[in-house]
């Protein structure tokens, strides 16, 4: 019997021994292919890098942890000045802690602060989107539409305005490019800041490319510009969620470079510490960081492990890892390359509505009926049964259920090491397609 209360009570899963590169192996030696970067889009450069062990060791022989209220370290600051090094002008100034869930908690909270600084404390609420996910703290998901996660939390979550995501493959009109589309979901961030008043809006968070909720459904033309436009006119902040989509997975060191837009507050983890540490960061713009610096002069927010100085050591080695060996635009390129394979592999498979995403993040949903687009049973939880299939055939990816709705609809998610192999790709697709037709057999 395990001491740990495991994510299903009545099941101890298999115990990981050892992993190099795109390859786990439990203690029975059985080997997995990891499609999905450690579990979560989070091993960017793949497991066992010696630049990064090297990297924390150095770091254990100087200092490993010292409180922020007393110190800070040079890893933190090189760290911080990295990202902001690679950011666009404006994103100037660094938030680090431990993951996703806390970054998104920090965004928020600056939100807050920032109008309370600029005299306009009743700017309080956000506006988000149905199907997203932003983390698992109470604030997190207070802003997130991921409703079988919520659904536990509701009386203790804060209320947040909904609006809808931008979901091409579901909510395009036939008659509608998907430009004329992604206005049209945009203007609902419009009504919405009218509804509310825009004198109570604090923010609007958004993923780029929605993850896990939604399979990697990417924003299409012209619809976070849009949104950009839209929160200049009222004076609503932009916080971009990069927590799975960033960090290089799309083929740009940002995700929304891509879209055109520069937010004013985003958020990074998984990638960031490609894993060998938990590490978070949030980005913020000039305006914010200028308000709180002539305002109360403190930010009133903290945890206890940001800017822990061997986490940022190593998640520095990290990300020059990922500008040594290219790998921002190997994304890319794997990815194109990756899309190619998955269409000729599964583009016409009955079961395959849409294969969609950018660069190594690829969502591929999963359908009774490629024409009506109509879902399968949720009872049957396809979604289960895939990564059940998947892992008997040695193959490690993120499936997930309720796509459309919270209930209804099944996805895969990949999301493989950006210094992945085109071979190990060609294996990825080819275990892929052994494990979702052997999942369906069994719901005949």
């Amino acid at each position: 019997m395990s001491a740990i209360l495991h994510r299903k009570t009545d099941t101890v899963p298999p115990a990981v021994a050892q992993a190099d590169g795109l390859w786990v192996t439990d203690s029975d030696g059985r080997r997995y292919l990891d499609a999905v970067s450690g579990g979560a889009a989070v091993s960017a450069i793949g497991h066992r890098e010696e630049r990064v062990r090297d990297a924390i060791l150095r770091q254990f022989d100087a200092v490993s942890y010292a409180h922020g209220s007393f110190f800070t370290s040079e890893p933190a600051e090189e760290l911080a000045a990295y990202l902001v090094g690679k950011a666009p002008a404006g994103l100037s100034k660094v938030v680090f802690c431990s993951g996703g869930s806390e970054a998104v908690e920090t965004a928020l909270k600056l939100a807050r602060q920032y109008w309370v600084e600029r005299g306009e404390p009743g700017r309080g609420k956000i506006i988000a989107r149905r199907q997203s996910y932003h983390g698992a703290t109470l604030g997190a998901l207070s802003v997130g539409g991921n409703l079988p996660r919520r659904a536990l939390y509701e009386p203790l979550l804060f209320e947040a305005e909904l609006i809808a995501p931008c979901y091409a493959y579901r909510e395009r009109r036939e008659d509608e490019t998907e430009r004329d589309y992604g206005l049209r979901a945009a203007a609902e961030l419009e009504d919405a800041i009218l509804r509310l008043g825009p004198e109570t809006v604090a923010a609007f968070i958004a993923e780029p490319v929605v993850g896990a909720t939604l399979g990697c459904a990417p924003a299409v033309d012209g619809y976070l510009s849009e949104v950009r436009a839209i929160c200049d006119r009222y004076g609503v902040l932009l916080i971009l969620d990069e927590i799975m989509c960033g960090s290089g997975r799309t083929g740009y060191r940002f995700a929304f470079e891509e879209d055109g837009v520069v937010p004013d507050i985003v958020t990074v983890a998984k990638g960031l510490g490609g894993g060998f540490v938990p590490m978070g960061a949030t980005l913020v713009h000039d305006r914010i960081a200028d308000a709180i610096a002539a305002g109360s002069g403190a930010l009133a927010h903290g945890f206890t492990y940001m800017g822990h100085s061997l986490a940022c050591a190593a998640a520095l080695a990290v990300q020059r890892a990922v500008d040594e060996d290219g790998l921002v635009a190997a994304a890319a390129a794997s990815g194109t390359a990756l899309r190619r394979m998955l269409e000729a592999s599964l583009g016409q498979h009955r079961h395959v509505g849409d294969i969609r995403g950018r660069g190594l993040f690829i969502g591929i949903e999963l359908v009774a009926d490629r024409e009506t687009k109509a879902p399968f049973d949720p009872a049957a939880k396809l979604h289960a049964v895939v990564k059940a299939s998947a892992m008997e055939n040695g193959l490690m990816i993120y499936p997930s259920g309720g796509t459309i709705d919270g209930r209804a609809g099944d996805h895969i998610l990949l999301a493989p090491a950006l210094n992945a192999r085109e071979d190990e790709l060609a294996e990825i697709v080819a275990r892929l397609g052994r494990s979702l037709d052997n999942a369906l057999e069994t719901l005949k």
